[in-house]
């Protein structure tokens, strides 16, 4: 079976409610998330940054800085989630942000600045009793409520997604 370059680690899931034990997993996962994405970057240079993971697809440098403003988008969610009912939040253009100049910088900073948030971020989620997982927040393009527990698990799949882009083409350009 030929692996798909746009989805290495399949569909992402649609989860509605996580098990106590899953939402420990997922939390370690963001938790490890950082220095796993840091590994998959370690030792690129400039050419390997700027080479796309797949025809059509983002730079490896891009997904470097889109993953740190995906889940900040993600903490600013929670925070909105657990301070307000069921808030509508404002969606993005992804590929508009991909497409901004600091996308072309040094991945150094979006590493560093994914550390920072996902301490904070899962500090915030470690502290979560029972009811506060189920808050939500209304995704207005997908006409979805998501509660915390989703997002979670959505973003976990997220950080595993692109780090399997990154290492799917490192192994491919045997880099």
């Amino acid at each position: 079976m030929t692996r798909d370059p746009r989805f290495p680690v399949g569909p992402q899931p649609s989860i509605q409610t996580l098990t106590p034990q899953e939402r420990q997993d997922a939390l370690a996962a963001l938790r490890a998330l950082p220095a796993e994405f840091r590994a998959a970057f370690a030792g690129l240079n400039d050419t390997q940054l700027n080479t796309p993971y797949r025809d059509g697809g983002w730079t490896l440098r891009q997904v470097a800085h889109h993953v740190p403003d995906s889940h900040m988008n993600a903490y600013i969610r929670t925070r909105l989630a657990l301070s307000e009912d069921a808030p509508t939040i404002r969606p993005y253009d992804q590929d508009s942000w991909a497409g901004l100049p600091d996308y072309g910088g040094d991945i150094e900073v979006s590493l560093k600045l994914l550390e920072s948030l996902h301490e904070r971020w899962t500090r915030l989620l470690s502290a979560l009793d029972e009811a506060q997982w189920q808050r939500t927040f209304v995704h207005p393009e997908y006409g979805r409520v998501y509660t915390l527990d989703s997002m979670a698990a959505s973003y976990v799949w997220h950080g595993r997604h692109h780090k399997a882009q990154v290492l799917g083409l490192r192994a491919d350009q045997g880099w």
